[in-house]
């Protein structure tokens, strides 16, 4: 059997090697966020529970807000509410403080008054 009498088999066409196309990615450098405020929600639960409800329940509420208003772009009022509830939290707790301070003071107080009488 020669090459001849072999069947010959129609050659695969080649097919065109396309290239893989470059994929966009956004340029990051043009937009410059500031670093994300601390939300201060730790604090103001914790003031919410241990010192001062109504103070604690305004830090919550602004508190919440923090994340939200960042991721909107809206920086300045995140930074705003940040600062608002570290506020309030701190101010809570500082009232909580001298709440305490007073009743074991009127304590000791009406305690002494109630021996020397």
């Amino acid at each position: 059997m020669n090459n001849q009498d072999q069947p010959s088999f129609p050659q695969q066409p080649q097919l065109p090697q396309y290239q893989q196309p470059a994929y966009y990615q956004p340029d990051y450098a043009q937009e410059q966020r500031p670093p994300k405020p601390d939300n201060y929600l730790v604090w103001a639960i914790l003031c919410t529970l241990l010192c001062c409800l109504p103070l604690g329940i305004v830090s919550i509420i602004y508190s919440s807000k923090v994340d939200g208003l960042y991721s909107s772009g809206d920086y300045a009022a995140a930074q705003d509410a940040s600062k608002k509830a570290k506020n309030f939290a701190m101010w809570g707790a500082l009232s909580g403080i001298i709440i305490l301070v007073v009743y074991v003071v009127g304590i000791l107080l009406l305690g002494l008054f109630e021996a020397s009488a």
